[in-house]
């Protein structure tokens, strides 16, 4: 296959650029609030936020029946509009049945959760479900058009909306609530930043043609919502068992080890990830997927794989110092996550490959077995090794992205060899972040960094 041609690049760099920069100034506004919510907020507080996120996480991924994944594929940008309002409609429905059985039965399902105490709580749940669900479609919309500058700044909007909204109701003494409302919030402000485009076109808006795009995209809720719902749960529902099985901090130290790690994942992974969805079907089209795929994989290998072996290094001494004493756990499951997470920051931002080459049935199989082969590692390790849960949840999360990347790559046409992934450049500038991490990790431990 060819190259891509000389223009393609720069584009696809000023893209991931775009969205990095302001992905990057959202997280730094995260960072800046972390050792202050770490204070105000104990784990236990945090442990109760995994469970909610994590719930709402699950549900609110299929909660546009997967239609919002489809809206960058149709030809036509009145096609891809009349798909948005489809999600957004799906999406409210799901809500609305949703809050119907939080406010019928608010106790049983606290319990079913394992955590009692949410019950209070669970009134928010279908509003960050519709949020989420409207969020996903706004945000398809937005890739489609390449509309990379506005969703850069909404990110940065959602991360000042959310992390002041924590800040200022712990300082009112609201309690874990407040952790709750800013989870909610992150997504309700982006779907007041993009939602104009939906609401000037609502006059052009037919429900014939959103009936007909729905039998057109069936696979979608077919095959899509089930693999969606299955690799949700594959990652929340280990979270909500060790919440119940262990100890509400236990799963607090664990949302916020997961949180450190997804950082260098969504600073550069979800930006690359989200330019890859923007031209991989016209790269299918052309005949020059495969040869896409290997350009961005190796753009990968340079840009984060050095970072997360870092941070791997560095978190055992660094969490109790940056966070508090409270949260040195924290900084073990980080060192943990390192295997798990370099695979998924190959693996997740080229996973649409899948569905732009029509392999949803092949993504959804994956995602059955993912789910079975993490809850079972936790299961099977609460019951023999108590004291390794999480631990057992780490590796399993590494084996299943080692599938998923192997799985891509194949449905992706790109050879399954280590020169598809990186080349020499890629291996010096890991290695270069490699031993600048653990010179200034001995360090660290040498001053008692970590103590």
């Amino acid at each position: 296959m060819a190259e891509p041609g000389p223009k393609s690049r720069p584009g696809l760099l000023r893209a991931v650029l775009v969205l990095a920069s302001g992905t990057a100034l959202a997280h730094g506004l995260t960072a800046l609030a972390l050792p202050v919510l770490s204070r105000l907020y104990t784990p236990a507080d945090f442990g109760l936020l995994a469970v909610f996120s994590g719930t709402l996480s699950i549900i609110a991924v299929a909660s546009c029946l997967r239609y919002d994944v489809a809206v960058p594929m149709p030809e036509h940008d009145d096609d891809a509009q009349h798909l948005v309002a489809l999600s957004l409609a799906c999406a409210c429905l799901v809500a609305l049945a949703l809050a119907v059985a939080v406010v019928v039965a608010p106790d049983r399902i606290a319990q079913a959760l394992g955590q009692p105490a949410l019950a209070h709580y669970l009134l928010l749940l279908p509003l960050g479900v519709l949020a989420a669900g409207a969020y996903s479609a706004l945000q398809s919309w937005q890739i489609r058009l390449k509309r990379f500058g506005p969703l850069s700044r909404v990110r940065v909007a959602q991360s000042a909306a959310s992390a002041g909204t924590q800040i200022g109701l712990a300082s009112l003494g609201a309690g874990p609530v407040g952790l709750l409302v800013g989870y909610v919030m992150n997504s309700g402000v982006a779907c007041l930043a993009l939602g104009g485009d939906l609401v000037r076109a609502r006059r052009r808006l037919r429900l014939s043609r959103m009936r007909e795009l729905a039998r057109e995209y069936v696979r979608f809720p077919k095959y899509s919502t089930i693999e969606a719902l299955a690799n949700s749960a594959a990652i929340q529902l280990p979270i909500i068992l060790i919440a119940a099985l262990a100890a509400p901090a236990e799963a607090g130290h664990l949302s916020m080890a997961i949180y450190v790690m997804q950082v260098p994942i969504a600073l550069i992974g979800t930006a690359i990830g989200q330019v890859f969805l923007s031209r991989a079907a016209e790269e299918h089209r052309a005949g020059q997927l495969g040869t896409f795929t290997v350009g961005v994989l190796r753009g990968l290998t340079k840009a984060g794989l050095g970072p997360i072996i870092a941070a791997g290094l560095l978190a055992p001494g660094l969490f109790g110092l940056m966070l508090g004493p409270a949260w040195s756990r924290s900084g073990e499951m980080v060192a943990a996550m390192v295997p798990w997470f370099a695979l998924q920051f190959l693996a997740s931002p080229i996973s649409m490959a899948l569905h732009v080459t029509g392999h949803q049935r092949r993504a959804f199989l994956l995602q059955a077995a993912s789910l079975l082969v993490r809850v079972g590692a936790v299961l099977a390790a609460a019951r023999v090794a108590p004291g390794w849960v999480t631990e057992a949840y780490a590796a399993s999360g590494a084996v299943v992205y080692l599938f998923y990347l192997l799985l891509v790559m194949i449905s992706a046409g790109v050879p399954l060899r280590l020169s598809s992934v990186g080349d020499r450049q890629g291996v010096l500038v890991t290695l270069v972040w490699t031993a600048a991490a653990a010179a200034l990790a001995a360090l660290i431990s040498a001053l008692g960094g970590g103590r």
